[in-house]
């Protein structure tokens, strides 16, 4: 299924909006949306929202022969899902340009950047390893799947732990987790995305882009960072040029924003990690708001509304007058909302109303009595218009 496409009053307006240094959700140029991070019963399974955006992410592995190139290291796979229900545009069994931009960012983020120790996974040098599997579900399309997607695999990757092994010999056991705690992944840094959109020749630029934003936009960049400032990744697209310096005020913007992330990532494993600690109530089942009437809120916004102030022109002699015609003005007003007087009863002058009931007179209208005579004429005067008109037909 096509996706609509914007109409032209749309695209103006939003990118008239960019020009003024506003957007529709209310946000500055720099500004995230709402990030929520939570992780599932299961270890390696993380639930990330960046605005209405939607990402799930789940780690599996599994022992298999390494590669012949690498015989010391592990495997990791990194596999992407776009479903027609995330975004209607999407088509399923069949991978579009934004998932095979995805799924290649996503390769680079996370195996080029060598963020993951692939030597620990190694079991038999050349015979026995880990296999790690990522798997990356868009559950819904709201605008920049890039930076919500590097979050959860990277929260994923940190949160999952796999079985414990012992070699004896050529004896290889795996344990279970009841034998033994289950091994966290060694990572050495998380590496995360940061998406930049530039407008009118790259005079306007915007961070974490919405769908529509998406839609109007003439190129983006897409820095791949850590908190230690090491560059992982970079990808420009779009049919525009970018100066040095553009391209260094985006990498100290994607520092500030990756720090930030970061944080919270390990602040949601924290919490995690206390709540199973404890016993706590923890997965998925913390997004559900079981408490309240509704559980959907909607997001505050501010809006920038331009003060105007009274003329200092206007005479004394005007302003009296036209206090006295809004004086006139509130009492005619007051004189036209009085309710008024009840006349008669409702009347029916339509042909082939029925009574439903079983017989007698209505009671749903509360029918003066001192009206019947009045009602009687209008009912015969009824009869004779209706057996003119039957005359005359």
């Amino acid at each position: 299924m096509r996706e609509t496409p914007l109409s032209n009053c749309e695209r103006e307006f939003i990118l008239k909006n960019i020009s003024q240094q506003r957007r529709l959700d209310g946000r500055n140029a720099y500004d995230y949306r709402d990030l929520r991070i939570a992780f599932g019963v299961s270890l390696g399974c993380c639930h990330v929202e960046l605005g209405k955006t939607r990402v799930l992410a789940q780690v599996s592995c599994e022992v298999g022969e390494p590669k012949q190139t690498r015989p010391h290291d592990g495997v990791l796979y990194v596999n992407v899902e776009l479903s027609p229900m995330a975004c209607p545009s999407f088509e399923q069994g069949r991978q579009s340009e934004e998932g095979i931009e995805l799924s290649r960012l996503m390769e680079r983020c996370l195996k080029e950047s060598r963020c993951l120790d692939m030597e620990s996974l190694c079991i038999v040098s050349g015979e026995k390893a880990w296999h790690v599997r990522v798997d990356i579900h868009v559950l819904n399309h709201e605008g920049n799947i890039l930076d919500c997607a590097s979050i959860a695999a990277i929260s994923a990757l940190a949160h999952f732990r796999r079985p414990d092994v012992s070699v004896n010999g050529e004896e290889i056991t795996i344990h279970t987790l009841e034998e033994r705690n289950p091994v966290p992944l060694s990572l050495h840094h998380m590496p995360l995305l940061v998406s930049f959109t530039f407008f009118s020749q790259g005079k306007y630029m915007l961070v974490d882009p919405s769908s529509k934003e998406e839609k109007v936009m003439e190129g983006k960049m897409v820095v791949g960072m850590n908190k230690h400032r090491e560059l992982c990744t970079l990808q420009v697209t779009g049919q525009m040029l970018l100066l040095k310096d553009q391209v260094l005020r985006c990498s100290s913007i994607a520092l500030t924003k990756v720090t930030k992330i970061t944080e919270l990532i390990h602040q949601a494993l924290d919490n995690d990690k206390q709540a199973r600690s404890k016993g706590e109530k923890h997965g998925f089942a913390v997004l559900v708001s079981g408490d309240k009437v509704t559980a959907n809120r909607l997001p505050k916004i501010e809006v920038n509304v331009e003060k105007f102030e009274d003329s200092d022109e206007m005479d004394e002699g005007q302003s009296c007058s036209d206090d006295a015609d809004a004086q006139n003005g509130i009492e005619e007003l007051e004189m036209q909302t009085e309710a008024a007087p009840r006349e008669s009863a409702v009347e029916i002058l339509t042909k082939g109303v029925g009574v439903i009931g079983e017989g007698g007179a209505s009671t749903w209208l509360d029918i003066p009595q001192e009206n019947t005579k009045q009602q009687a004429a209008k009912k015969r005067r009824y009869k004779s218009v209706a057996m003119e008109e039957g005359i005359g037909s």
